[in-house]
């Protein structure tokens, strides 16, 4: 592109904006508050009312496009978190919010608008369709602060996403009728154009995503290191097509795309979600913060008190209603229910179709644009702000949240690993185990564990297992790699606080380097004979005793024990537990939980007491 055809200020606006978007977020994320927040007042900072650095308008119908894309994108990682086993089991709820409990929104605002503010019935329609969509934007990181009981987030997030799709295209179908005109004939046409959008969207969609899916098993067609940027041109190429076939039908497109490969077994499955989530994350603040400096102030000043009062029906009489015809002969819980009443924030779907009223409106002469962008962005600001910051509390009222991150999940019912978990257990901590072996998994069934039958790599085992509900995990297979690439999923992925991994003494493969850049701790303090002691552990060639260090004994006791004699399985400290690890070195008054070859037990014996250990009486 040549100088006289390049836009200084559209270049500096995108940039800016994508720079503020990532910045708002990491300091959201340091303040644990809705990230939404600081990207809207971001967004108002730097637009044109305040310091006119982000000017939306230099972007002409390039903000349209840009918009597009993004959302195009936003949704499909949307539709790829969502499981079609959580999915079923709560088929009923879910198809009723997205069709009776749309059509309660849009009406409940609708008549609001009309009311409260005053407007003419077509501009109160058009709100009410604007304010249908919640959305994943906002859904899915707030579920992952408040950390709700899993069916209650099932329904929620998938609302969020398919409503997004729906509403959006209810919105655009409304917005087509009240420029052609209201009438019988036009508005059967326009239910004639939402079937019919929703439906080529969602053919198109699963057909473009079972051929991704197919295309991403084979690495002679998308070699590796392609998947994900691959993924995302398909993606963006099935949104413009789809839209081009049958006019804003893209949403719905990329969203069941997204369902389709998100549960379908890939090559690329966990590194093409991860490259999604990153990329969402940057193309929500820059949207946000785009959108944001696309509003005026004066015109959120001139809603005044019809505005929140507008807000607060929304929220206290028309989501109730919406959740109770939808739940409505469900066997959820009441408490499960209230909090599906209480959190429905709005999202940049919202935001986008609204922006999009506002310039297609003041296009064709009608007034009242500028005001409907406003009020859409009063409620989105609102909802996110006051229920994404009260929403934790409500959960703990109604009593809907999960327990704290606590106990452990052991990757390997081997006999080491069931004796590890045996100790920890009758420390009174909760140990779940995972295993591909049957054998070891009914062993470990046998001593009273709850098992996870399933191979680690797909997606799907780490669902059942439930790993965000845990604290710690463990990883003692033979096999290192495996070891690696699980406690780093477990970290990045379900915000596992506290990781271990077992090293095989023979193997170098994975180094304590790697351990660190995983945040993990290497487990039993250094690297050891993992199948020797699993071997003796399996015989019942092992006595478990506890040893203390004396008060002469000073020097570190991450390594050095012999090898042949003795394992270090735990530290204790009064009534609580942990696992002996290369990070954190026992204090002074720690105790040791050992495994003594039995065999070798005096001379296990001598060593600790020669090098100043002292037995805990039992």
């Amino acid at each position: 592109m040549t100088p006289e055809h390049s836009s200084p200020g559209a270049a500096l606006t995108v940039a800016l904006a994508m720079a503020a978007g990532m910045g708002a977020q990491v300091v959201a994320r340091h303040l644990r508050l809705p990230g939404i927040v600081l990207l809207l007042a971001a967004g108002v900072a730097l637009g044109p009312d305040v310091a006119a650095l982000v000017d939306p308008g230099s972007l002409g119908s390039g903000l349209h496009v840009i918009v597009g894309f993004a959302v195009a994108v936003i949704l499909f990682e949307g539709g790829m978190n969502l499981n079609w086993k959580r999915l079923l089991h709560e088929a009923g709820v879910i198809q009723r919010l997205v069709t009776i409990g749309a059509l309660v929104t849009a009406a409940g605002g609708a008549v609001t608008a009309k009311l409260v503010m005053g407007w003419n019935w077509s501009m109160a329609v058009a709100f009410g369709t604007l304010v249908v969509v919640t959305g994943p934007t906002v859904v899915t990181p707030l579920l992952r602060r408040i950390r709700v009981r899993h069916r209650v987030a099932t329904v929620l997030e998938a609302e969020g996403v398919l409503i997004d799709a729906i509403g959006a295209v209810l919105a655009v179908v409304t917005l087509q009728v009240m420029l052609i005109g209201p009438g019988m004939a036009t508005i059967a046409e326009g239910v004639g154009a939402l079937v019919g959008r929703l439906g080529t969207g969602l053919v198109l969609g699963a057909t473009a995503g079972l051929v991704m899916a197919f295309l991403l098993r084979f690495r002679k067609v998308v070699p590796d290191g392609l998947e994900n940027v691959f993924t995302l041109s398909f993606v963006l190429v099935l949104f413009q097509a789809s839209n081009a076939w049958m006019p804003e039908s893209g949403i719905m497109a990329v969203t069941a795309a997204g369902m389709v490969v998100g549960n379908m077994k890939t090559r690329a499955g966990r590194e093409l979600m991860e490259f999604k989530e990153q990329l969402t994350v940057m193309l929500i603040g820059m949207l946000f913060v785009l959108l944001a400096a696309d509003v005026r102030i004066d015109s959120i000043r001139a809603l005044g008190w019809p505005g929140a009062i507008t807000v607060a029906v929304l929220m206290l009489v028309v989501r109730p209603l919406n959740v109770v015809a939808s739940t409505a002969g469900s066997t959820m819980a009441t408490a499960d229910r209230l909090f599906l009443c209480w959190l429905a924030p709005r999202g940049v779907v919202a935001a986008a179709i609204a922006s999009l009223f506002s310039q297609s409106l003041s296009a064709a002469g009608i007034e009242g644009g500028d005001a409907l962008r406003a009020l859409v962005f009063l409620v989105i600001a609102s909802t996110v702000l006051i229920q994404g910051l009260t929403g934790s509390l409500v959960a703990r009222l109604l009593g809907v949240k999960r327990p704290a991150h606590h106990g452990y999940a052991i990757l390997g019912a081997n006999d080491l690993g069931r004796a590890l978990g045996r100790e920890l257990a009758a420390a009174g901590e909760s140990v779940m185990f995972i295993d591909s072996n049957p054998a070891a998994c009914q062993a470990a069934e046998e001593e009273g564990f709850r098992v996870v039958f399933g191979n680690v790599i797909e997606e799907r085992t780490s669902q059942r297992a439930q790993l965000d509900d845990r604290a710690a995990c463990i990883a003692v297979t033979p096999n290192e790699g495996i070891n690696l690439m699980w406690v780093r999923s477990a970290v990045e992925r379900f915000d596992i606080e506290r990781a271990y991994l077992a090293c095989r003494r023979d193997r170098t493969t994975v180094t304590p380097a790697l351990v660190e850049q995983a945040d993990a701790s290497i487990l039993f303090g250094q690297p050891r004979d993992l199948e020797l002691w699993s071997l003796r552990f399996g015989r019942g060639d092992v006595v478990i005793e506890s040893w203390v260090r004396g008060k002469a004994q000073e020097e570190s006791v991450n390594s050095g024990f012999p090898e042949n004699l003795l394992l270090p399985l735990l530290v204790r400290r009064k009534q609580r537990v942990r696992p002996f690890d290369s990070r954190r070195p026992p204090g002074p008054k720690d105790s040791l939980v050992l495994g003594l070859h039995a065999d070798q037990h005096g001379r296990a014996v001598e060593w600790l007491t020669d090098n100043g250990y002292e037995q805990v009486p039992e």
